[in-house]
């Protein structure tokens, strides 16, 4: 009956996730599509290969990479809507942070320690902490660096499970790299140990060097089993170098050191212990945390994965260095943390998980728990607004309000942008970011498009142009978003019904510096 830690965590997370942070979960709007292209899917059993959600034409080429999590998501949604895709995601997150937790103390370290990086491990991927397909990948990302550090150093050889599991993973996310990335550098630290002079360990790396890279290529070849075949493979690489993307898209900048951030806490406590233990890392780890270090710094979006694969290392790292102290209050914690790593070890019961997966579960078909997406940052309302008056015609709109709009009138509204970024690339975003910046021929832009109404977020410079320029005219506004037809014969019957439509945000404010941030 006395629950593990992991179990303390999982229920902690559970319940902290379902009955009071759940809405956060649906603070990006890329689930709203994510859920459509799922039903799309089920309903015409094929992957799209092109855009059916945006009005651009010819249609644009998308690799729907995630098209697997998007059927999950879809049958979630369907059994349990916005709720249950909330309840579902807040299940994975939980559970892989319960097995994450079992990873770090599977070489039986200080177990203070380890408590004190799961929570800093946590704080720091709570960023990006979304009900989004990249949740798959990190569950499986937990695994995977489980297996290949187990056969690494406790000789614990499960690698054969990895080629099923990529299998699901290349189908599941594009995350499937880092998989692939992982083998690789612990094939590397094998190949590099066949120059130590002790025979034996000679010997031990040989036979590791093999089996890996026999794993290796079992995955490539697992990775083909996908609907687009070996373009799979080319799909990451070209989303990273496009340029434009990863400067203007805002979860591929670069963090922001300016305000207080737990990445910043952790970076400086991992450099700090480096710089004061003797013991040096060998390669695998260098390797690890130079990579991860760098694209957490390059971008925001992998914070979590730096956090994910320092964290064992960093361990390490802590015990070494606490075994070498030995005072009083020293030894009472070491005493007391064995202790307590001894009850804990012994506490197998699965009772107060269960009863937390139960509760929850009660309050969300119950409908004391509901999730829905947020009126203060979605056009909840707008959108209800265009659903009654059935605007005909195509629309230009904010990129995170086309998410909700795919979500929310999809067949009846197609957009112009949406969060799929890979999909439109540089020269649409360019176009995008043309207009709402108001650079050299953005309304041109308007015209070749045939834009004939906006949708846009009331507090930005953009909507406060327009509420200037004579050729549009506000129909709708409020907190969040506002609505504005082009000034033409085909709209006056609706500019006439809403004559006297005030805008939601001071006319008096300056728009003459500054970027607008469409993520803001």
């Amino acid at each position: 009956m006395f629950p593990s830690i992991a179990d303390i965590l999982f229920i902690s997370l559970l319940l902290y996730l379902c009955l009071f942070e759940g809405k956060r979960l649906l603070n990006d709007g890329d689930t709203g599509y994510h859920i459509r292209a799922g039903e799309f899917i089920l309903d015409s059993f094929t992957v799209p290969r092109y855009d059916m959600f945006s009005f651009i034409s010819p249609a644009l080429p998308w690799t729907a990479h995630e098209w697997l999590a998007e059927i999950i998501m879809a049958l979630v949604h369907r059994a349990g809507g916005l709720t249950g895709v909330v309840v579902f995601f807040a299940l994975l997150i939980a559970g892989t942070f319960h097995l994450y937790f079992k990873t770090l103390r599977r070489e039986n370290g200080n177990i203070y320690i380890a408590i004190l990086l799961m929570i800093m491990v946590i704080a720091t991927s709570k960023i990006h902490l979304l009900a989004r397909p990249h949740i798959f990948s990190l569950t499986i990302m937990v695994a995977w660096y489980f297996l290949l550090d187990s056969y690494q150093y406790q000789d614990r050889d499960r690698l054969y499970i990895l080629p099923f599991i990529m299998l699901l993973w290349v189908n599941l996310h594009g995350g499937y790299v880092v998989g692939l990335f992982l083998i690789g550098v612990y094939l590397l630290g094998n190949l590099v140990q066949l120059f130590t002079p002790q025979s034996e360990l000679r010997q031990q790396a040989v036979t590791k060097a093999k089996k890996l890279t026999l794993i290796l290529f079992t995955c490539l070849a697992a990775c083909l089993v996908n609907p687009t075949g070996y373009h799979i493979l080319l799909f990451p690489f070209k989303l990273v170098s496009d340029t434009y993307i990863m400067d203007h898209v805002h979860e591929f900048m670069s963090p922001n050191f300016h305000e207080p951030f737990y990445f910043k806490y952790m970076l400086l406590g991992m450099i700090i212990l480096f710089a004061a233990t003797r013991e040096k890392l060998n390669v695998i780890e260098l390797v690890l945390i130079v990579f991860f270090v760098n694209m957490s710094l390059y971008s925001v979006r992998y914070i979590p994965l730096f956090a994910i694969f320092s964290a064992p290392i960093i361990l390490r790292r802590c015990d070494s260095q606490v075994a070498q102290w030995s005072n009083r209050p020293v030894n009472f914690l070491k005493r007391s943390a064995e202790r307590v790593a001894s009850m804990d070890a012994s506490a197998r019961g699965l009772v107060w998980p269960a009863a937390a997966i139960s509760l929850v579960a009660v309050m969300a078909a119950s409908g004391r728990t509901a999730f829905t997406f947020d009126e203060k940052t979605k056009p909840v309302a707008a959108v209800r607004f265009l659903l009654t008056e059935k605007i005909s015609g195509n629309m230009f709109n904010n990129d995170e309000f086309g998410d909700y709009v795919i979500y929310s009138s999809y067949p009846h509204y197609k957009v112009f942008i949406d969060g799929r970024s890979d999909m439109y690339g540089s020269k649409q975003l360019k176009e995008y970011f043309s207009v709402i910046n108001f650079e050299r021929g953005w309304e041109d832009i308007l015209e070749r498009y045939n834009i004939d109404w906006i949708l846009y977020n009331s507090d930005s410079m953009f909507t406060r142009h327009l509420l200037k320029n004579s050729d549009w005219r506000l129909i709708y506004a409020d907190n969040t978003s506002s609505i504005f037809v082009k000034n033409i014969p085909k709209y006056q019957a609706l500019i006439e019904k809403y004559p006297d439509v005030k805008p939601a945000v001071p006319e008096d404010k300056s728009t003459a510096t500054a970027q607008v941030n469409p993520h803001s």
